[in-house]
């Protein structure tokens, strides 16, 4: 069955969007959306597809059965709403939204239209990263213990300077935590669990701007695991994104989004004389930096699984739901640096 996607954006994201969705071989491609109508469209041309400025006139377009939503963050629940209102399923950008007020209007409306929602989180379509999943529910690195993660770019002052909406709380929702940041974010909150209270510190160190560009916080997990977080646009030259995750059997380290180290013991050594063995099964090198362009075809598993949900009746692997999570993380993360004090995490919501 072929679906037709529109792209609603007509930035950068939206033409990974477009290369990712054309890529599918059951989507087409058939309308853009921008302000921008010259890059808009230049993207269209080269898909056959529809160029649009105007977003009620796009979303009327067809046929159409899927949107893909790479606007500024604080007004994808407007985008989502316009969507879900003319039958659309839709894949929105990170963040879902800047606060999990917008996000929960959002849901309803998307429960209320009877469409699908999924967000554009594709490290959890990555397979050395489900391969850490599978071993933590699994049991082969024991019983998490700690964790850490490291987002340490760099963004030069143009970056935000020569935008309208990066760097604000109205439209980015925050700075490096809540742009650069929340694909890890998620990553954490995906591999270890609901996080169940936050310590933390945010500043602008070295860029005028609304948000932070740095932050650091200490995370209390559910499951007993602790974990530091570090985000920042501040540290130039740019590095590449470092998560290790430690349980009672060994340790995992990914870089990017590739498994960099992986020691872990046979449990049936566990105690014995002289210590445990270390095996490392799959080690891989550290993965080229690729945190200024998007990865097409990291996107391309998103709809892949996306239209295999629509197909199937169910949940994609990211929706509405799971997206909120680390909004709401995030934004306790914001109240404990406001306040300088632990913050409780609300737990998660039932959604779309």
């Amino acid at each position: 069955m072929i679906r037709h996607v529109g792209i609603l954006g007509g930035g950068g994201i939206s033409e990974t969007h477009a290369r990712a969705a054309a890529a599918v071989p059951d989507l087409r491609v058939v309308a853009v959306c921008g302000r921008d109508a010259a890059r808009v469209s230049a993207l269209a041309a080269t898909h056959d597809a529809a160029p649009f400025t105007d977003v009620q006139a796009f979303l009327r377009h067809r046929p159409m059965d899927i949107v893909a939503i790479g606007t500024p963050s604080g007004v994808h629940a407007d985008d989502v709403e316009a969507a879900a209102a003319q039958g659309l399923h839709v894949l929105c950008e990170k963040p879902l939204d800047v606060s999990t007020a917008r996000i929960d209007r959002m849901l309803e409306a998307v429960e209320r239209a009877g469409v699908t929602l999924g967000v554009f989180f594709q490290d959890r379509s990555t397979p050395d990263l489900m391969d850490v999943k599978d071993a933590l529910v699994s049991g082969r690195l024991g019983r998490p213990i700690l964790a850490d993660a490291r987002v340490k770019w760099y963004r030069p002052p143009e970056y935000y300077a020569q935008s309208l909406w990066r760097g604000t709380w109205a439209l980015d929702g925050g700075g490096a935590l809540m742009n650069q940041g929340v694909h890890t974010v998620d990553l954490l909150l995906w591999l270890l669990g609901d996080v169940r209270r936050v310590y933390a510190r945010t500043l602008a160190a070295l860029h005028e701007i609304e948000v932070e560009d740095t932050a650091v916080a200490v995370l209390e997990f559910a499951n007993g695991a602790v974990a530091t977080l570090e985000a920042t646009t501040a540290a130039w030259p740019g590095y590449d994104r470092r998560v290790s995750i430690t349980g009672t059997l060994g340790t995992v380290v990914i870089e990017q989004a590739r498994v960099a180290k992986w020691d872990v013991r046979e449990p049936a050594l566990e105690g014995a004389a002289g210590g445990a063995a270390s095996v490392d099964p799959a080690p891989v090198g550290a993965a080229a930096r690729t945190h200024v362009v998007a990865d097409a075809s990291a996107h391309r598993r998103v709809f892949e699984d996306f239209v295999s949900a629509l197909d199937s009746r169910r949940p994609p692997r990211v929706d509405g739901r799971e997206g909120r999570r680390s909004v709401a993380l995030i934004e306790a993360i914001y109240a404990s640096s406001r306040s300088g004090q632990p913050v409780d995490v609300t737990p998660s919501r039932s959604g779309a």
